[in-house]
């Protein structure tokens, strides 16, 4: 962007002055005379008495004070957040929850960019964001458009006193003026998001497990199917969970099987059929089909005891849950998807499994916890080409020139905050309350038929298979805590393990058209 501070200074105008002196199209401008105030007509208008004064008259004849009306063009903020306490991105109307959002346009209106007449709804300035996040979310980068003012009189960095009004958690890195036409969801064409996860998870079940019965039961049935891959981790299984995570902090993964973690992404790259990894959308619903550009699994980083790996899905257009519960949790694709890729490795399970996940048969994917998702910018690559090419009639100087939508301006201030606000909390979680074993460990006590296709026969057996409005026998289900992002200092995550309520993904609340707009990436 071209702006991260000073702004030019613009003309205020009034409304009410410049409508009294609007011709009608296609007739003549009305005399007027000036000195008398007159129209052709010859009466007195309150309104254009009211112009002169800088006054308007109520309906009970009161005369007040007009507010000078400023210019407010239509920019792009970049910004940045820790969802970690917040109910998602997008604003909800009063009396709603603390969002980003929320935050963002107050802070807004109390340092004038947004004026009072248009601070009691913000459609009025037609706000709009490139990306929905879940609850507790967080985001590098995401782009807020709306008309906003720029120029705000004892205003000289805009961008330093949009912060100073922000918690340390939400940031501006700059803005932009745009095209008028310009709504950051519409105009963004694709979106990337990076999970993080211990490796660790890749550990295959510990033998006796819930999950692992069922997985061995249903191998023992279907002929010629591979057995459930051994590991010498699980040479001693009388232990107990306090000393089992010890240890798996301690466990490296192998390149043979970081290898095949990068064999089954290549499954998902491409235009497919995402039905099973959103919330109630039928397979047979065109709005299913998404096509992910790449997905990138980096080389494991370790930190402190634990290893870490990150996975960058760039996607034209994610769906819900490819991050959550109903309309409020928007990003569970990711998360389910990311379920497939760490426990089809986990439990030898063939990559041709992700072809069946594609086809009409509905099956229960969990989701892995929020903790580790981060939005990390939309793009804007057609929007840029289109205004690149304008730019090229104009300098920088000029009045009709727009800048690119562009975060590596502000990369080295993105990095650091990231680094602050987001990964120290992340890891913070995981080595205080082995957040990620605690989930995998629910997973693994789960003894039923909803995740037998998760075994090395490769296919959906009969019985995981879900048919719309018949009930199972012994359910999965999920604990809500596993959407959260941010935990007391003192919080024992076995605790609220015992006192969450779980959830049944059956009654997940399938989004309509607009609510899946807002959540593709």
């Amino acid at each position: 962007m071209a702006h991260d501070g000073e702004a030019t200074p613009l003309t205020p105008t009034t409304d009410k002055g410049r409508q009294a002196t609007r011709p009608q199209r296609g007739k003549p401008h009305p005399k007027f005379d000036k000195e008398k105030g007159r129209g052709s007509g010859g009466r007195r208008n309150r309104n254009a008495e009211d112009a002169e004064r800088g006054t308007v008259t109520s309906a009970d004849g009161e005369v007040l004070e007009k507010a000078l009306r400023y210019p407010k063009p239509q920019c792009a903020l970049l910004m940045g957040f820790c969802g970690s306490g917040y109910s998602g991105m997008q604003i909800q109307p009063e009396p709603g929850p603390r969002t980003i959002e929320r935050v963002l346009f107050n802070a807004l209106v109390k340092i004038g960019a947004v004026s009072q007449d248009n601070a009691d709804n913000p459609v009025k300035v037609q706000l709009a964001r490139a990306a929905r996040t879940d609850a507790g979310v967080h985001a590098a980068g995401n782009v807020v458009s709306l008309k906003m003012i720029v120029a705000i009189p004892g205003v000289k960095d805009l961008v330093a006193t949009i912060n100073e009004q922000l918690p340390p958690e939400i940031r501006v890195w700059g803005y932009g003026r745009t095209q008028n036409s310009f709504n950051a969801r519409l105009v963004c064409d694709s979106r990337k998001y990076t999970y993080f996860f211990p490796s660790y998870l890749l550990i295959p079940p510990k033998p006796g497990s819930g999950i692992h019965r069922a997985l061995m039961s249903h191998v023992e049935r279907t002929p010629g199917a591979k057995p459930i891959p051994a590991s010498d981790f699980w040479q001693t299984t009388d232990t107990s969970t306090e000393d089992d995570l010890q240890r798996k902090r301690s466990w490296r993964i192998g390149q043979e099987q970081l290898e095949s973690l990068r064999k089954v992404v290549e499954r998902f790259e491409g235009t497919h059929n995402f039905h099973n990894f959103t919330a109630g959308r039928d397979p047979k619903d065109r709005s299913c089909s998404r096509h992910m550009k790449k997905i990138e699994v980096a080389d494991p980083v370790v930190y402190g005891e634990t290893e870490w790996i990150s996975v960058l899905f760039h996607g034209q257009s994610f769906m819900l849950h490819q991050a959550s519960h109903n309309s409020a949790s928007l990003l569970s694709g990711r998360r389910k998807m990311m379920t497939i890729l760490v426990l089809s490795c986990r439990m030898g399970t063939p990559d041709s499994i992700i072809k069946e996940l594609y086809g009409e048969r509905a099956v229960l994917v969990p989701k892995m916890p929020a903790l580790g998702l981060l939005l990390e910018e939309p793009l804007f690559h057609s929007y840029n080409q289109r205004v690149e090419a304008i730019n090229e009639k104009f300098k920088p100087t000029d009045a009709d020139y727009r800048p690119l939508i562009d975060f590596d301006i502000y990369r080295d201030q993105i990095n650091a905050f990231k680094e602050v606000f987001i990964y120290k909390n992340m890891r913070e979680v995981e080595d205080r309350d082995g957040l990620f074993d605690a989930w995998l460990r629910a997973l693994d006590a789960y003894a039923g038929n909803d995740l037998l296709y998760l075994s090395p026969v490769g296919t959906i057996p009969d019985e995981a298979v879900i048919t719309k409005g018949v009930r199972r026998d012994n359910p999965f289900r999920e604990k809500r805590v596993f959407d959260a992002t941010s935990f007391p200092d003192n919080g024992d995550i076995k605790k609220k393990l015992e006192e969450t309520e779980d959830v049944d993904m059956e009654d997940d609340a399938p989004l309509d058209k607009r609510q899946l707009e807002e959540t593709e990436g």
